[in-house]
């Protein structure tokens, strides 16, 4: 078990880096789902291995732990291509987002809304919250005045119905899929 001061260390690294490690995750996998998946094992990482960090450079430390689960994950995949860990960094370091990345980032936004809002109450407002508005489950509770868990399984549950509204439009793995007409 943590001390309070390395639980509340744990609670400022995922309230300051969750919106850029899920970038990465997004940026290698393409995958709205497998991000928000590889994210959580990415703070599972961190907290595991707490203990261990000596407090220098948190945002390379934490960046490199996401980097490396979302190599496995693509390396288990069986995916056809994927960055070694320098290419993405200099990647990331040369270049920002282009006005087509830009424009699919702000589709896949307004779709993502679009999902949010067919769900019914109470999924509705916290996966507008949470999927959206990329507020943290702390930041939910306190706005919404629910319990921090029932936050945490309203997510679960909003997620698990937005990935079958992806999936019945073909976008299972990242890209819609083909139809043949």
């Amino acid at each position: 078990m943590f001390s309070i001061q390395a639980q509340e260390q744990f609670e400022y690294l995922i309230d300051k880096y969750q919106n850029l490690v899920f970038t990465i995750c997004f940026r290698l996998t393409g995958n709205y789902f497998d991000s928000q998946d590889l994210t959580q094992e990415t703070f599972l990482s961190v907290y595991k291995h707490l203990s261990r960090f000596d407090g220098r450079n948190e945002k390379a430390w934490i960046t490199r732990i996401a980097t490396n689960k979302c190599i496995d994950y693509l390396k288990r995949a069986g995916r056809s291509t994927y960055p070694t860990e320098d290419e993405f960094f200099l990647q990331l370091k040369t270049r920002g987002p282009t006005v087509e990345e830009n424009i699919l980032e702000q589709e896949t936004k307004t779709q993502l809304l679009h999902y949010c809002r067919l769900l019914k109450e109470p999924y509705r407002e916290i996966a507008i919250l949470y999927f959206y508005d990329e507020l943290g489950f702390e930041e939910i509770a306190r706005k919404t005045g629910k319990n921090i868990k029932t936050v945490q399984t309203q997510v679960y549950r909003s997620k698990a119905m937005l990935k079958k509204f992806y999936q019945k439009e073909g976008y299972g793995h990242g890209k819609k899929a083909a139809t043949t007409g």
